[in-house]
């Protein structure tokens, strides 16, 4: 089995949502194998189908002002900001190839946010009712490091993950975090202690944790090669492939 991973950079949402429905419809009839898409968005605010209006608290005039666009989409969840600094991963992967189920796929996701968060020692877990990686999710100030949100579809999934990695946080205060009213928001920077010249959002930041991300993910997939894909790096466009029996 082959994954296909590519790094694209900085990528408006609307071009990677397209690219993600061609690539499903690709998947689903055998034309491509699995693919994990790694980029980092200009700043946008998604709707989860049934999200609630209400959790963008910012007015839309303010959002045009600053050029944010909010799109509703069809992952489930509520309100997600996404912009620069923020690694977002959308893995179509074919679960029956694996042997998976949705819920063990949200799993494994999980668990390559958190590995991820491990590699710059910073420490991240689940928390229980809540999808994504939380640090400290069990104690009085638990703080959202990544959010999740899938669809599946012809047993594809596709949408994904945002990890934060040198997000601005301030602007998580235009909406309530995934529709959560009382919680604070952070980032890698944030938690491993980054000076401030360092704690800016920037692509190249990004692009090191998509490495990461996806030694992690195809790991956890089962695909091998994964070190090698770390090693070879990710380059604009560009593809690494690992094979599994």
């Amino acid at each position: 089995m082959t994954l296909d991973v590519r790094w694209l950079g900085r990528m408006p949402y609307r071009e990677a949502w397209d690219m993600q429905h061609a690539l499903v419809d690709a998947r689903a009839t055998g034309d491509v194998p699995d693919t994990l898409l790694l980029l980092e968005h200009p700043r946008v605010l998604t709707l989860g189908r049934n999200a609630t209006e209400e959790h963008v608290l910012a007015s839309a005039e303010y959002l045009a002002s600053m050029g944010v666009e909010v799109i509703r989409v069809e992952r489930g969840g509520e309100v997600t900001y996404h912009g620069p600094g923020q690694l977002v991963a959308y893995p179509i992967v074919r679960l029956v190839d694996h042997g998976l189920l949705v819920r063990p796929f949200v799993r494994l996701l999980e668990a390559a946010m958190i590995d991820t968060a491990a590699t710059y020692d910073v420490r991240a877990d689940r928390r229980e009712g809540f999808p994504g990686a939380w640090c400290d999710p069990d104690g009085p100030l638990p703080r959202k490091l990544g959010a999740l949100g899938v669809r599946v579809e012809r047993d594809v999934t596709y949408h994904g993950i945002a990890l934060n990695i040198t997000t601005d946080l301030r602007d998580f205060d235009l909406i309530n975090p995934c529709g959560l009213t009382s919680i604070g928001v952070t980032s890698i920077a944030r938690e491993a202690g980054w000076p401030p010249e360092r704690n800016v959002p920037n692509t190249r930041s990004v692009a090191e944790a998509a490495s990461r991300f996806a030694e992690r993910f195809a790991a956890l997939l089962g695909t091998a090669g994964a070190a090698e894909a770390s090693r070879a790096g990710l380059t604009a466009g560009g593809t690494t492939v690992g094979r599994t029996g």
